[in-house]
């Protein structure tokens, strides 16, 4: 009888025990894809990101760390896992989730990551409003995180000792538990200012002893900006032209001296809000436009901002 249409069971496929290397062999890494991906990786975020001089060592000592780990593998030679809960701390605009999506990325390269996804939460999505709501939110979150990174931004306001009735220690204490038992499945950057995060991890000692890697993001300085602004421009095939250069440097000197500056957020607003004023002239020109009319930004378009007008006011 012929077995047509029948499925014949099929054997396990096995799965081949890793090389392990003899003692006296050599490991060329320049070879291994994942470092070339990790390469790939460190040169987007040295495009993406000015400055930041002693994020980017941060980020390429960590991972090299994973590379020699992953090397040290190959030879039979076990340790434990490293740990890899990070803090990140720096003000507004200074490029914190943007490093969060390369660290994923890198982590996945070198398989310390199932996937190069980051879920980024805040106070609202982890602590629940009455009992019983808290741990179904946090786990969720973590859940939806699992296999890639879960960053909390502004952690310091799961932390309000003021108030008694404040579920938000439990968020921690699942956070503690989930960072010890996950810690192949999962990374947890916690994120914020700088002074709000020291008082955040002095009051957590537990917290703090899981986080190894604490990496501090400075505000940018003026070259930076606008150095950051031209980036900006250029990426959306816009320009400034000689004078708004000038004027867009003018404007920066007087924007950061004013309060709720946020760095390359600001200056990313200051821009959106010039192309919006450019927007407003080239249509009142009444003519037609070339192209050279519609990439350029001039200083008309910088000095309409109110941080120019005598008297302080929100800058616009």
């Amino acid at each position: 009888m012929s077995g047509f249409g029948v499925p014949r069971p099929t054997e396990p496929e096995e799965v081949a025990e890793p090389v392990v290397l003899t003692d006296d062999a050599e490991l060329d890494l320049s070879v291994d894809e994942a470092v070339a991906r990790v390469e790939d990786t460190l040169a987007a975020l040295d495009a993406e990101l000015v400055g930041l001089a002693s994020v980017k060592r941060r980020v390429r000592e960590i991972a090299s760390l994973l590379l020699v780990d992953r090397a040290r593998g190959q030879f039979g030679l076990t340790s434990s896992r490293p740990t890899l809960h990070m803090s990140f701390t720096g003000g507004p605009g200074t490029g914190k989730t943007t490093v969060a999506l390369r660290m994923a990325a890198i982590l996945h390269a070198l398989g310390y990551l199932r996937a190069p996804r980051v879920h980024t939460v805040t106070r609202d999505d982890l602590v629940g409003q009455f009992i019983g709501h808290t741990a179904p939110k946090t786990k969720e979150a973590i859940a939806r995180a699992a296999g890639g990174v879960l960053f909390i931004d502004e952690a310091y306001y799961l932390f309000r000792p003021d108030n008694e009735r404040d579920y938000g220690q439990e968020v921690i204490e699942i956070l503690l538990t989930e960072m010890e038992n996950e810690r192949g499945d999962l990374v947890v950057i916690f994120a914020g200012y700088p002074d709000r995060m020291a008082t955040f991890f002095s009051a957590n000692p537990g917290l703090s002893s899981r986080v190894p890697h604490h990496i501090a993001f400075e505000d940018y300085n003026h070259a930076e900006l606008v150095q950051i602004a031209d980036l900006m421009l250029t990426s959306e095939n816009f320009r400034f032209d000689e004078a708004a250069h000038a004027a867009f440097s003018e404007y920066l000197t007087r924007r950061m001296r004013r309060p709720r500056f946020s760095n390359a957020r600001s200056v990313r607003n200051a821009i959106e809000r010039s192309r919006l004023r450019q927007a407003r002239r080239l249509v009142e020109l009444r003519r037609p436009l070339r192209k050279e009319d519609l990439v350029t930004l001039t200083a008309d378009d910088i000095y309409g901002s109110s941080v120019f007008l005598a008297e302080p006011a929100e800058s616009q």
